[in-house]
């Protein structure tokens, strides 16, 4: 069992105990105590659960409600998902993935004749009665905190499709690529991925240099990134030298080559 497997697997057993031992850990996953501790360890600092004597409480996911991280650099995401909603074209086919930022680029979609494909209640709610867009909902697992279809049977409908650019979010970007904090969500995510032409992150510059729990995907499967003008210079080049294009929202292009 790989590092996020076991971390993801503590994590269910925590939330549907509450509270579990170590030593049932290391039984129910065959690894050693010590690399259990690892694991609670880093779990712990990440603050989805919490040590205690003997073992962890669940504390839940790391991720904030989805209404309390709509509030969270509301500027910079205004100034992404603007920029971003100006690099589609008309009649283009786009795969939305769930998140704050995505839902304010399918605000500024309104009044462009494409079709929508996504996973995100909240952006179907959003575009359902707008007569321009073709919506297509993939459906699946409700997540509750985020309002995202998740798991198996998203994978399935995904298989199944094709669009000509994703715009997706992520919760971290470092030299090493994309990282989120759901491997449920993660798995969805990386078949997103699989189903489309074209790959367009939207991340506000706070992204960069934040790990979460699961690994996503390495950055050469990434064609661009839209930020705000806070990402620093050293993370400019380090994109630069992954052969990235990064579009630095309100602010100039950077032209990469790629």
């Amino acid at each position: 069992m790989i590092v996020d497997e076991r971390r993801s697997r503590i994590l269910q057993i925590a939330e549907e105990l509450g509270f579990v031992s170590l030593q049932r850990l290391v039984s129910e996953l065959g690894a050693s105590e010590s690399t259990v501790r690892r694991d609670l360890e880093f779990l712990d600092s990440s603050g989805h659960i919490q040590r205690t004597r003997g073992g962890a409480s669940y504390l839940g996911d790391a991720q904030s409600d989805f209404d309390a991280r709509r509030s969270l650099a509301s500027r910079e995401k205004q100034w992404i998902a603007k920029r971003t909603a100006e690099l589609i074209s008309e009649g283009e086919t786009v795969l939305l993935d769930g998140g704050t930022t995505t839902l304010e680029v399918a605000r500024h979609l309104t009044g462009k004749t494409i079709q929508v494909l996504t996973n995100s209640l909240p952006i179907a709610s959003l575009l359902m009665n707008r007569p321009e867009i073709e919506l297509i909902f993939i459906g699946g697992y409700v997540y509750p905190k985020t309002g995202v279809a998740l798991g198996e049977l998203s994978v399935d409908a995904l298989r199944k499709i094709h669009a000509g650019r994703l715009i997706m979010s992520t919760g971290g970007i470092t030299e090493e690529g994309l990282f989120n904090s759901n491997a449920l969500l993660v798995e969805t995510e990386r078949q997103m991925i699989r189903a489309v032409d074209r790959v367009t992150l939207v991340a506000d510059s706070s992204k960069f240099g934040q790990r979460a729990l699961s690994h996503l995907c390495p950055l050469s499967d990434v064609d661009e990134i839209v930020t705000d003008d806070g990402v620093s210079s050293e993370w400019r080049q380090r994109m630069e030298s992954a052969g990235l294009r990064m579009e630095i929202a309100g602010g100039s292009l950077v032209k990469i080559a790629k």
